[in-house]
């Protein structure tokens, strides 16, 4: 039945508007002035709720296979589309490494199963993560666009050199988790400043396209900065935490909760257009792994109000801008097309209260793990209503 969302305040990164909008196979049949219904709708009032394009994650972790105590593909999905996303790039960090076409073809058919988020499987760029194997690429298909170490890096510069010469042949991208781990006890910023400075010199050498990860110190944003300007195939993003939070907050994350000035620094980057997107780095873990003192926070679930209380409610950008970062930019990087609120395009929504103060609590993540800094915060911009390809996959009207 074709759903009629009434009363909506639209906001994308083009355009707001206050209207009705008629979904119907699919996609957005229409959008007219307030007050007319179609006959045979399945009518929900919007009033009071900012309608957006859904959310895409271009950075996520779902420990399936081999970690399904922590997140399965199932109860990620969900996460996500609790959180307003209908689309997220799964990192290779599974049990086993998702090195090779099985595991990842494994990933794909769990997530058409479950049905409720689009699920992009990367593949490592090392082989099992041993930080110089590139051979498994050759096997590969045209399905996978990004490659990725996440969580580990690759430190031997003739390594991450020849990836990205083969990446950039293949035309696939690289994600790039920057940490000098022999650095990490000793100085957390340097070992984070050192390796991005190495590769958006190689990346705008080779043309790689090439995305930097999770980018949380000055050095860093700097480098990352420079090379754009080099090279247009150079992208980066920020996550909600290390915009949110500084290092006054507990928790163990990699990169770590930086110094006020670098939070400060990033939102600044952010308001300058230098950013191109936050991605979650969500890192469900256990509460005896978390104890242990596992690095990683869930993020899919709070995303949208951690960045909504932080950017917008605090002046820093519009909303409209805050959907180009969450939603448009990623779903380019993706390869998804437009995620704009127009006639004719694909129905990938999310409905949020952005006026309703709460304190978000275990109740408001659906995730398996709740290991997320945003606890006891005090949030706005709760998700009320996702809809993937013109699907309901998630409500909350009660």
């Amino acid at each position: 039945m074709p759903i009629l969302l009434k009363n909506t305040a639209i906001t994308d990164c083009s355009h707001q508007r206050k209207a009705d909008v008629l979904i119907d196979g699919g996609r957005i049949a229409a959008i007219f002035d307030c007050g007319v219904e179609p006959p045979h709708c399945c009518i929900i009032d919007c009033t009071g709720l900012v309608l957006m394009p859904s959310f895409v994650d271009l950075h996520a972790h779902f420990r399936d296979p081999g970690q399904t105590q922590k997140e399965s593909i199932e109860s990620g999905c969900r996460a996500a589309a609790h959180g307003g996303y209908t689309f997220v790039n799964l990192m290779p960090n599974t049990s086993p490494v998702c090195s090779d076409m099985e595991t990842l073809r494994y990933v794909r058919e769990k997530a058409r199963k479950a049905g409720i988020c689009g699920v992009h499987q990367a593949v490592s760029i090392t082989k099992k993560f041993d930080g110089k194997t590139l051979s498994h690429l050759d096997k590969i298909d045209e399905s996978v666009l990004w490659l990725s170490d996440d969580g580990n890096g690759v430190n031997d510069i003739e390594t991450i050199y020849r990836a990205m010469l083969l990446a950039k042949a293949k035309g696939i991208g690289l994600m790039l988790h920057e940490e000098e781990r022999l650095l990490t006890p000793i100085d957390s910023y340097l070992a984070e400043d050192i390796p991005t400075a190495r590769d958006v010199k190689l990346a705008a050498l080779t043309e790689c396209k090439t995305h930097f990860c999770h980018v949380s110190t000055v050095g860093a944003m700097d480098a990352v900065i420079a090379a754009k300007s080099l090279c247009a195939n150079i992208t980066c993003e920020v996550t909600p935490h290390h915009i949110a939070l500084n290092d006054s907050t507990p928790g163990n994350v990699a990169p770590p909760l930086r110094g006020e000035a670098h939070r400060a620094y990033l939102i600044e980057c952010i308001k300058k257009g230098f950013v191109d997107a936050i991605a979650t780095d969500h890192a469900p873990h256990t509460a005896e792994d978390k104890a242990s003192g596992a690095n990683g926070f869930t993020g899919l679930d709070l995303s949208f109000a951690a960045c909504y209380t932080s950017l917008v409610k605090s002046g820093h950008i519009s909303i409209s801008a805050l959907s180009r970062l969450m939603s448009y930019n990623p779903a380019k990087l993706m390869g998804l097309g437009d995620y704009l609120i127009k006639e004719g395009a694909a129905a990938n929504l999310t409905l949020a209260d952005i006026h309703t103060p709460f304190i978000a609590g275990e109740g408001h993540i659906l995730s398996k793990s709740k290991n997320s800094p945003m606890l006891g915060k005090t949030l706005y911009g709760i998700i009320k209503l996702t809809i993937k390809e013109g699907e309901i996959v998630y409500e909350n009207f009660n």
